[in-house]
């Protein structure tokens, strides 16, 4: 089903006999577990409000993210929060939506500085699963409306109400951006590095581990501040040893977009993502990589990259990595292996703060465990509770996040 207007879509959702599985771009449709008809709000396109001097943008859900950002490049201004593009990770096709970025809570690097997606959401009008339209929130930056939905749906995956229409705040671009890398320092060094420069007051908007163990710190804003803080940050980080300088904003604009978009795990079989405190990351690598058994110990242990200053870690495993991990459970099935690795992620978050998810993986991989990091028994009865109120049916992305 492909509805055109909210009414459509509230229709098809009222005369639904059984689950529905909801898109948007199709862009993170891989091994989706949700059994059920397709419904797509992929026709529901169009920027319905922009106003430049308010900084606001109003968007049908089914609007390409791409179509945003050329409305707002004209306007020399950007979606702050910096939406990741799942298609270089997931090997996937489709275009991102805006509907689609603001259900999964979809930020980038620039979270540490600006917030995440939903900081930046004014107001949503969705059809929850009885079919009823809803508006909450506004399109300035103050409105009080009473309960505060626009958090709620932001980050629900559909589960609560699929989402007709977002009203967002943007930004202003600013006039340049700098990079500085510390090659291959390693995870310790690294963390320690990353804390340093977001400790700083020279305003740091990303802060990131590359695969080789290399940090990244980017600096952005008008290009006399940036060439001071440059200079500052890299006697700052002097001690780290020798810090490389990209002073060019579009190879800069091009290294951070590869770690948004976690390009160098996009050959791995299996991708996990887990947000935790920065100063736990050498403890969560170290832990992962005795998941081998001790002889496959020395061969590599996971592909590990991180962003925000480490408080959100991209775990990767290729195929081979995943059969040495099925060892240890006297097993040589991939699927089995990122079975173990996303169960040990997981329990490791329960135990020590933080939450972990298995972003790529084929379907048997995502059926075969928890996708979503397990809820402990409050959470869950608040949850249950939403979700009966939201979608008494049970129709809407039903198992997505159970």
């Amino acid at each position: 089903m492909t509805p055109t207007t909210e009414q459509e879509l509230a229709e098809a959702i009222k005369s639904a006999k059984g689950p529905l599985r909801i898109t948007g771009g199709g862009t993170r449709d891989i091994g989706h577990p949700v059994v059920g008809e397709a419904l797509s709000t992929s026709a529901m396109s169009g920027i319905t409000l922009y106003e430049p001097g308010a900084l606001t943008l109003v968007a049908q859900a089914g609007t390409p993210v791409a179509d945003i950002e050329a409305a707002l490049d004209k306007e020399n201004q950007r979606l702050a929060f910096e939406p990741m593009d799942h298609r270089t990770l997931l090997g996937t096709s489709g275009a991102p939506t805006i509907g689609g970025i603001v259900s999964g809570n979809v930020s980038g690097s620039r979270r540490i500085a600006v917030g995440a997606c939903r900081d930046h959401a004014l107001g949503v009008r969705f059809v929850d699963g009885q079919g009823t339209i809803t508006k909450n929130g506004g399109r300035v930056m103050k409105n009080v409306t009473g309960y505060d939905l626009v958090k709620l749906l932001t980050g629900a995956y559909g589960t609560l109400g699929v989402l007709s229409e977002v009203s967002l705040k943007v930004l202003p671009k600013p006039e340049t951006q700098v990079t500085l890398s510390l090659h291959i320092i390693g995870v310790d060094r690294g963390v320690d590095a990353m804390s340093v420069a977001l400790g700083s007051p020279y305003e740091v908007t990303g802060s990131a581990l590359d695969v080789n163990g290399t940090a990244h710190i980017r600096l952005e804003g008008f290009e006399d501040s940036v060439r001071y803080r440059t200079g500052k940050m890299a006697d700052l980080l002097g001690q780290f040893g020798a810090v490389e300088t990209m002073s060019d904003p579009t190879s800069s604009a091009a290294c951070w977009t590869d770690i948004r978009d976690v390009t160098a795990l996009r050959d791995h079989a299996a991708v996990v993502r887990v947000s935790i405190q920065p100063a736990k990351l050498s403890d969560l690598v170290y832990a992962a990589s005795n998941m081998f058994t001790a002889q496959d110990r020395g061969r590599g242990a996971f592909d590990v990259m991180a962003d925000w200053g480490g408080g959100l870690v991209w775990i990767g495993a290729t195929e081979d990595q995943l059969i040495r991990c099925a060892a240890v459970d006297n097993g040589d099935d991939p699927v089995v292996g990122a079975r173990l690795l996303t169960d040990f992620l997981q329990s490791y978050c329960s135990a020590k703060g933080g939450h972990a998810t298995l972003v790529k993986g084929s379907g048997p991989m995502r059926t075969a465990g928890h996708v979503f990091q397990p809820e402990n028994p409050t959470v869950t009865a608040l949850s249950q509770g939403l979700r009966a109120k939201f979608d008494p049916r049970s129709i809407l992305n039903p198992g997505l996040m159970g």
